[in-house]
């Protein structure tokens, strides 16, 4: 090889083994060598023995998908672009046309809108049920019914399901298929701190990288973990089907964020109990949603089955408060900033008209408002709410 190009394309130096140090290393590819034709031929991803192609793993994939799966109590883990196409995934790898899926009334609102949208179109039933009633469920089972989704707490509202109790009806239901009911979790506000989603019953345990496991606001990636290596294997397939990957560089942030994560998730739950509990006392609410709250749907449950409480609350203000002046009252906000997601370090707010995304009735006629508490001081963020809070004429 006597051409410079072709000399640094091929160059011989390779660098000492033995290198460690805290970060894991950031390996990049699309394109993975082989020593010879028998390795090309007989290389294997699936069980992270060895390496094919960038999009079925590299070893910094790998690393963050044992990490997590650890975080959540299971056994195996396949990372997706976000949270939503993870949970989008789960439909795809267990649903065929003339099946159903059962969502909860208080689900994601995506997550909904796939199944209504797309998965109708492909042949497959849809359904909603009350997440506090077992019974709801249990009458909605049928015979084409394929996956049961979960969601603790509740999208918006944060009711806390018994989860126990909605894995039992599945099980019950199951006896003599010879196509089992699957339950998933969107175990997002959970993230495998609050509860391990498996102990308690369910099949699998899908979240959002994006909010705690990240914890920085700048990154998407959303995971699907399970301890039953049959269900690994449809997800990992449908998953290689469809070319979902996620960049070394997100992986290598998702990565740094675990170390911290725990810390993070304890400070943001602290502060959330705390604020959540002052906004009861405050004029114009009618109520305060949080798990953690004696009287919040679920609480119950919540107090059985879960040890945090991460960092979220809804405010449900009076329905003598016109919207026009809660929306000044966000306008106000400083520190607590508008937009979407959570678990970042900047606390963010969001009106919601729960009653346009729910398919039962809703109890409150109020405005309600999401507030996800960040890293800034208790006394910061209730200082904002004070100062903004006349704009409610309350």
């Amino acid at each position: 090889m006597t051409d410079i190009s072709t000399q640094l394309i091929h160059h011989p130096y390779r660098p000492p083994e033995g290198f460690e140090a805290m970060a894991p290393g950031v390996h990049k590819a699309s394109t993975v060598f082989f020593p010879n034709v028998q390795a090309l031929r007989t290389q294997e991803w699936m069980d992270k023995s060895g390496y094919t192609y960038g999009l079925h793993g590299t070893p910094t994939t790998f690393t963050l998908e044992e990490r997590i799966a650890t975080l959540e109590g299971g056994r195996f883990c396949v990372l997706a672009p976000s949270g939503l196409s993870a949970l989008t995934l789960v439909d795809m790898a267990f649903l065929r046309a003339g099946d159903q899926v059962l969502l909860p009334d208080n689900a994601y609102g995506p997550g909904k809108a796939f199944a209504v949208k797309e998965l109708a179109q492909w042949g497959i039933a849809h359904a909603f049920y009350d997440p506090l009633n077992p019974a709801d469920l249990a009458a909605r089972i049928g015979p084409s019914t394929r996956l049961v989704w979960i969601e603790a707490p509740g999208s918006i509202t944060l009711e806390f399901p018994d989860m126990p109790a909605l894995v039992g009806v599945v099980r019950q239901a199951n006896a003599g298929r010879e196509r089992p009911v699957v339950t998933a979790l969107d175990n997002t506000w959970g993230a495998g701190l609050a509860f391990n989603a498996f102990d308690l019953g369910v099949d699998v345990s899908m979240q959002a990288l994006t909010k705690y496991p990240s914890g920085g606001a700048d990154v998407l990636m959303g995971s699907v973990v399970t301890r039953d290596e049959s269900l690994h294997r449809d997800v990992l397939l449908a998953h290689m089907r469809l070319g979902l990957g996620v960049g070394a560089n997100d992986a290598e942030l998702v990565l740094r964020g675990l170390g911290s994560m725990a810390l993070r998730y304890a400070a943001q739950d602290t502060a959330t109990r705390e604020l959540a509990a002052w906004a009861q006392t405050q004029p114009g609410v009618e109520c305060v949603l949080h798990p953690a709250l004696p009287g919040s749907p679920g609480h119950d449950a919540w107090r059985r089955d879960a040890r945090a409480a991460a960092c979220l609350f809804s405010v449900v203000f009076q329905d003598h408060i016109p919207q026009a002046r809660i929306d000044a009252f966000l306008d106000a906000l400083q520190c607590f900033r508008l937009g979407w997601s959570w678990a970042g370090p900047i606390s963010l707010c969001a009106p919601y008209d729960v009653a346009a995304i729910r398919t039962r009735t809703w109890p409150h006629r109020g405005g309600l408002v999401r507030f996800a508490v960040g890293l800034e001081a208790v006394a910061d963020l209730k200082a904002d709410l004070l100062q903004a809070w006349p704009n409610l004429g309350a």
